[in-house]
């Protein structure tokens, strides 16, 4: 599950809607700089372990080794993972079956079954984790997401590492998708599996092209197809990209103040006036793009 949890906010939020203009619409990688600290840079990565997407940029690895620190959007270790493996199952009494119903709970036991979830685990599981889990992804990706590969790198060469999210924050961010949303998400998903997973590669596309608008165009397209579903995909966006994109400009203020920072997080958090460039810039930056 561990794998699975590591995209699981690219896996949810597929059908974020676009932003309201196009502020910082080109771009993966920014120099973030004030006039007296060293520059920090700001790099948008995709939450997939695709081959074409750990090849890394020099001018990315160049970044990263001018940095003295490192900023990730969530945890990267062991103890991150068993505390969310522990809070995505119900400990109430409650069960997957009861909240969803038969029908649903049925075909989530298939879909999890593919990947060796044992029947108790799926038996308890919430809503927002059989969604993450039953995303569907090419058999030829990688043992490790692109974040993972910056996360080593970051620690092979010694820098200071934080997250810009805590544990406890993570998961708090989806226990607070309405439960509503949660039961008619996972019945979406299951229903349109092969097409939802259609989207990654455009997506993918539209990252390697470090297109942060053609992203976002992508993924407003589920919303487009399904409009009776629209009120469930903005929850997504809101709880999954905007609010948490507020949290990691506040984390950054004071690392920024100090430079050498390199902050690596989905570029989904980085596109339009509300995205994290804009609310870096507003605390007084100036923010480049570099690639």
């Amino acid at each position: 599950m561990t794998r699975i949890f590591a995209v699981a906010a690219l896996a949810l939020s597929l059908a974020a809607g676009p932003a309201a203009a196009e502020r910082f619409a080109r771009g993966l990688l920014w120099r973030v700089s004030n006039g007296t600290a060293p520059p920090s840079h700001v790099f948008g990565t995709i939450h997939l372990a695709d081959p074409r997407a750990l090849e890394i940029p020099p001018p990315v690895l160049h970044a990263l080794e001018q940095s003295r620190s490192y900023a990730m959007e969530v945890p990267n270790w062991s103890e991150h993972d068993r505390r969310l493996f522990e809070a995505a199952q119900f400990e109430d009494g409650r069960s997957l079956e009861a909240v969803v119903g038969a029908d649903t709970f049925r075909k989530v036991r298939v879909a999890l079954g593919s990947r060796a979830i044992p029947d108790e685990v799926i038996a308890r599981i919430k809503p927002w984790a059989a969604l993450a889990n039953i995303a569907v992804y090419p058999a030829d990706y990688e043992s490790a997401t692109l974040d993972e590969k910056l996360f080593a790198l970051a620690r092979a060469r010694g820098l200071r590492i934080a997250a810009l999210e805590g544990t406890e924050e993570h998961i708090a961010v989806f226990e607070a998708i309405p439960l509503e949303t949660q039961v008619a998400m996972l019945k979406h998903t299951l229903e349109n599996r092969d097409w939802l997973a259609s989207r990654i590669e455009p997506t993918l596309q539209a990252w390697l092209k470090r297109d942060l608008a053609a992203i976002r165009a992508v993924n407003a397209h589920a919303a487009a197809r399904f409009p009776a579903m629209a009120g469930h995909y903005r929850q997504l966006d809101r709880h999954l990209v905007d609010n948490r994109t507020v949290v990691m400009a506040h984390r950054l203020f004071l690392p920024l103040r100090a430079g050498r920072v390199f902050v690596a997080v989905g570029a989904s958090h980085l596109y339009g006036d509300g995205g994290l460039l804009a609310l870096i810039e507003a605390q007084g930056y100036r923010v480049r793009r570099v690639y």
